[in-house]
């Protein structure tokens, strides 16, 4: 459907009345003209999902400008854009800066001179400076004339977010106020002032209110109140990011809006890594009446994604109708300024104009979500990194082959994604490879130019575990380096030998656990060196140019307890499994096993954990991690999730377990168990000051960065805490004991 003609905003006048009413309109549409005796009802509205970058003013500007292009040659007449998507969401304290506030301005006027966005109503996010508060702020403008500056009003500020550290919310609830426009904007536009906050907008036909982000989370949205005054499309701009299984709620949230209260409803996303930790996970959509009508994907290596639907206002108007609690208390409600917009989102003949259908939403499944998520976050820090590929510590149990696999699942997408004509994917990978004519079409074998993975066996090194990586690496057709690092431990340790005298022992040759500690870190540090060695020099010693990205293989459960040596080979440059469970991390294999048609994971799945640092015995492994932590990784997953999610300290977290084993241990069971747990997890907590910047794909990661902010330095002992859970324990053993007591 091609552009519906000019049309053009009128002064931009916040009212805080009801305008008059045509026939059909909803409550605060602007008055249409006497010309329009036959209304338009049906609006094609658009949302995008944008891989953004922080502080990219240059590729942001170019993605934004492409999603509005896409938007209008679909027919849309207003399309809505990601939370801070000029700048990036994830600039942090770089949002201090004047020089972000500045570039962004700059940006905004672009846009504005731009004839790509003219005759459609654009919506878009940057951080906005009003009387010397930073706000985080939706600007929404049509042909050259800011229409309404919107600032948000909850601000994200738990888990991985820090809005308040930036920003400040608009807490005047249905006001607004005049925002004096800088001068490059003044000239642009000819406008002085523009109104600023809880405002919603009235088109010729219909009215539109904003969300964003955070505001669909609180428990009363502001979407409820605006709907009730008479708002049929609302706008949500997020920058959510990925956790594993979060999509229902997303989903779901929508849906419940728009089912209780009518309306259509646009929700916009970030999409990709920006620049740290988390990956935007999309899933833009859109929705009517509690009935999904657009779904975005959740992952994908587009840069820009945008959704379309055609829908009919009379099915909100007529959904509504018969609603008696909802009209009762729109009888009531206190009435948004609106801003009034001489445009319109339909046009005069749309009777023959088919409407989009209802469609369901698909699911990923965890295991699903774990092969595409990380695999897309790998693929943008490679490209924005401008190295040549990666460099993996490949030992042959499941983590490391797990992470082999999500290099392989980039390639495989990388891969299918040049296929689809993606343009942007095939000049990235020729840039990496660097060779400007290639086009991968196999995704092993891409596989074997931009990863690098290497056994580095030592005398503790079983046969099984080298036989598993280098029958993995053939299957994904990585480049694999096999190689012995005992030369290099005997040197260290004949070094300590000679400077002190002493010659330190393995306990199963009658050391002292000292000893055997120090020998079994000395052999996981340097693979670390050996690693960064490899990773800068193998392409060299290959002929070609550039350097390797070290990857980590450390799973949440075990930075959790801190089971891995500080800077071992987990001291990596990005670990990709670092905030998924060990459980999840098996199903995900299995899923490769099936997908990917790598039958050597079999082997590896089948096999127990094992660090490989202790003596074999017969030459077999002795040593478990399990047996070492002396915890079950599924123990470990229930701890995280308490400790973190529940927000459980030790007495908490006895309290509640007590509970959920009771079929299965014993209260002093119970206690045990805990109290190991936190001594653990208290003498390693310091580990997590250095743990390698890992995706964040669970609520219970341990990350000391940014996302947990607790204590390295604890007094491990935990006297009161414990001496709780003891006079708790005694008190139930000797209640039990008077009931046995009591039976004949």
């Amino acid at each position: 459907m091609g552009a519906r003609g000019p049309a053009g905003p009128s002064t931009c006048v916040p009212e805080l009345g009801d305008g008059p009413t045509c026939l059909g309109l909803g409550r605060g549409a602007a008055p249409a003209k006497a010309s329009a005796a036959r209304m338009g009802r049906k609006v094609t509205v658009a949302t995008c999902a944008l891989n953004q970058w922080a502080l990219d003013f240059e590729g942001n500007l170019q993605r934004i400008l492409k999603s509005i292009e896409i938007a209008k040659h679909r027919g849309a007449r207003y399309r809505l854009g990601p939370e801070l998507e000029i700048c990036g969401y994830g600039c942090w304290d770089h949002y201090y800066e004047s020089d972000t506030l500045l570039h962004s301005l700059q940006v905004l006027a672009a846009l504005l001179e731009s004839p790509v966005t003219q005759d459609i109503i654009c919506d878009v996010g940057m951080p906005v400076m009003h009387r010397n508060v930073r706000y985080n702020c939706r600007v929404i403008f049509l042909n050259r004339k800011i229409l309404l500056i919107r600032p948000k009003m909850a601000l994200a500020n738990e888990g991985n977010y820090r809005e308040l550290r930036w920003f400040t919310p608009w807490s005047r609830s249905r006001q607004t106020e005049e925002y004096f426009l800088p001068r490059m904007l003044q000239d642009l536009t000819k406008q002085e002032t523009v109104p600023f906050g809880d405002a919603v907008l009235s088109t010729r036909d219909t009215c539109i209110g904003s969300e964003v982000c955070e505001e669909l989370w609180t428990p009363h949205s502001p979407h409820v109140d605006m709907g009730l005054d008479g708002v049929e499309i609302f706008t949500n701009a997020s920058g959510s990011h990925h956790v594993l299984r979060k999509a229902h709620a997303r989903v779901d949230l929508v849906t419940m809006a728009t089912s209780k209260n009518g309306g259509i409803y646009l929700l916009a996303n970030q999409k990709g890594c920006d620049g740290d930790r988390l990956y935007y996970d999309g899933c833009a959509l859109i929705a009517m009446n509690g009935s999904i009508f657009a779904q975005g994907s959740q992952f994908s290596l587009d840069d820009v994604e945008v959704l379309t639907a055609t829908l009919d206002l009379e099915d909100i108007r007529s959904y509504r109708a018969e609603i008696s609690s909802r009209n009762l208390a729109a009888s009531r409600v206190s009435p948004y300024p609106r801003v009034k917009v001489d445009f319109s989102l339909s046009c005069h003949e749309d009777l023959l104009e088919p409407v989009s259908e209802p469609i369901e939403w698909k699911y990923h499944s965890p295991a699903e979500e774990i092969s595409l998520g990380p695999a897309c976050w790998l693929w943008d820090f490679l490209r924005r990194s401008r190295q040549a590929g990666f460099f993996l510590p490949l030992s042959g149990g499941v983590d490391s082959a797990a992470t082999a696999c999500l290099a392989y699942s980039m390639c495989l997408q990388v891969c299918e994604a040049v296929k689809r004509g993606n343009l942007e994917v095939l000049a990235d990978v020729r840039t990496i490879v660097n060779q400007p004519s290639y086009t991968p079409q196999d995704p092993r074998e891409l596989c074997g130019r931009v990863l690098t993975t290497c056994y580095m066996a030592s005398e503790n090194s079983s046969q099984e575990t080298c036989d598993r990586a280098r029958e993995l690496a053939q299957q994904i057709g990585s480049h694999h380096i096999g190689l012995h690092i005992d030369p290099v431990v005997k040197a260290l340790v004949g070094l300590f030998s000679l400077v002190t005298g002493a010659s330190p022992r393995f306990a199963v040759h009658g050391g002292s656990d000292r000893e055997n500690l120090a020998l079994q870190n000395v052999q996981a540090r340097l693979r670390m060196v050996v690693a960064y060695l490899f990773a800068q020099l193998s392409l060299w010693s290959r002929g070609a140019p550039g350097g390797l990205l070290v990857l980590g293989s450390a799973n949440v459960d075990e930075s959790l307890l801190g089971y891995l040596t500080k800077y071992d080979c987990s001291s990596a440059d990005i670990n990709p499994i670092g905030g998924i469970s060990k459980t999840d991390l098996r199903a995900f294999v299995q899923l490769c096993v099936e997908r990917f048609q790598l039958p050597a994971l079999q082997s590896i799945l089948a096999a127990p954990a094992t660090a490989e640092l202790e003596p074999l015995a017969h030459g077999r492994v002795s040593q478990t991690d399990e047996e070492d932590m002396g915890m079950t990784y599924t123990e470990l997953s229930v701890y995280g999730r308490l400790r973190k999610i529940a927000k459980a300290g030790p007495y908490s977290m006895f309290c509640k377990l007590l509970d959920m084993w009771k079929d299965t241990c014993s209260p002093r069971q119970v206690a045990d168990k805990v109290k190991r747990f936190f001594s653990k997890y208290a003498m390693n907590r310091h580990k997590m000051t250095t743990l390698t910047p890992a995706y964040h794909a669970e609520s219970y990661s341990p990350d000391d960065n940014r996302f947990d902010l607790r204590p390295f330095l604890y007094n491990t002992r935990w006297p009161w805490q414990f001496r709780c859970i003891e006079n708790q324990v005694l008190q139930l053993e000797g209640t039990q004991q008077q009931e046995l007591d009591g039976v004949d």
